[in-house]
């Protein structure tokens, strides 16, 4: 499953019935190590076998079997899902769910009690809505996707694959307003929200409806809890959006791009291919590709230290003075 080579192990037949993090491992539990700060407690693990990576071998217990391989946390992964398949839900359509009788709904999809699917909506093969779900009218949604309890879905094409977390809002209108002397005035939203397949949205993210153009999450992106994403913002494929980050409308993120916690971005910026954004960031301004980013406002990497140390230097002078 794996391509891992197997060392070190005594008992080739020993049964592995679970999963386990290196310190609560048993025999009958398969654990791992990628990272060197988990190294003492490899050192110490009682699990049936281990996978990992080539230059932790030395460092194994007696008796250990090893599963070595240059990426033990992605096969972890594999393995777990193996160990633990998702279960697929019943086909149908709950009698206490609301279906417009415009809707159309594949046969192999589920929706659970209490969702409501609105006019000329499809449904493709193989996908959940879950319970108090509410897609709306003329939603299009592809094949084994999973829809969250209490998730709204309006404005939107959505794609395969993709999962949409417990209580995610999806396509509702953006924060547009034009300022005069009178106060604000809402600009009509018209566009909509494109999820390409392979995406995850997390619970209680929002994405909104693009004000003209579309919003566009782009393939195999994988979005946090708590996000907000603005009107007419484009996320290319592949990138990484983690929990309380805000990006502005307008902005369009390149492919692999990492944005980590709590990252604010404003308005109609670009942000390159690969770029990398460290926690608490604030982006003000346009980031080329491959760069690697921190602080607010946000300048290169190497900067964004020096700044840290010029003001750790200035803290310890203040309390030398004091």
């Amino acid at each position: 499953m794996t391509g891992a080579e197997l060392v070190g192990a005594t008992d080739v037949d020993r049964p592995i019935s679970d999963l386990a993090a290196l310190d609560a491992a048993g025999p009958a539990d398969l654990s791992f190590l990628e990272n060197r700060r988990y190294i003492d407690g490899f050192r110490t693990c009682r699990a049936g076998a281990c996978l990992v990576a080539p230059e932790f071998v030395d460092q194994a217990p007696a008796g250990l079997a090893l599963l070595v391989t240059p990426r033990p946390r992605r096969n972890f992964a594999r393995i777990g899902h193996a160990f633990f398949p998702r279960v697929p839900a019943e086909p149908g359509i709950h009698p206490h769910a609301g279906v417009d009788p415009t809707a159309e709904i594949d046969p192999s999809a589920t929706i659970h009690a209490g969702a409501v699917v609105g006019r000329s909506a499809r449904i493709g093969a193989g996908t959940e809505i879950g319970p108090n779900a509410v897609i709306g009218d003329a939603v299009e949604i592809g094949e084994a996707t999973r829809i969250g309890a209490g998730a709204s879905v309006s404005h939107a094409r959505i794609g395969s694959r993709v999962f949409v977390y417990p209580g995610a809002r999806i396509g509702q209108p953006g924060f547009g307003f034009e300022m005069d002397r009178d106060g604000p005035f809402m600009v009509p939203q018209l566009g909509r929200v494109i999820i390409e397949d392979d995406v995850e949205v997390g619970a209680n993210t929002t994405i909104d409806r693009g004000s003209g153009p579309d919003t566009v999450i782009g393939r195999g992106t994988m979005i946090d809890n708590l996000v907000q994403i603005g009107h007419n913002v484009v996320v290319g494929s592949g990138c990484i959006i983690v929990a309380q980050v805000g990006i502005s409308g307008s902005t369009r993120l390149g492919n692999r791009v990492v944005v980590a916690g709590q990252v604010g971005i404003a308005g109609h910026i670009e942000i390159g291919d690969g770029v990398q954004i460290a926690a608490k960031s604030g982006v003000t301004r346009g980031i080329p590709a491959g760069a690697v980013v921190g602080g607010a406002p946000a300048v290169p990497a190497r900067e964004f230290r020096r700044q840290i140390a010029a003001l750790k230097r200035l803290g310890r002078r203040s309390e030398g003075e004091g």
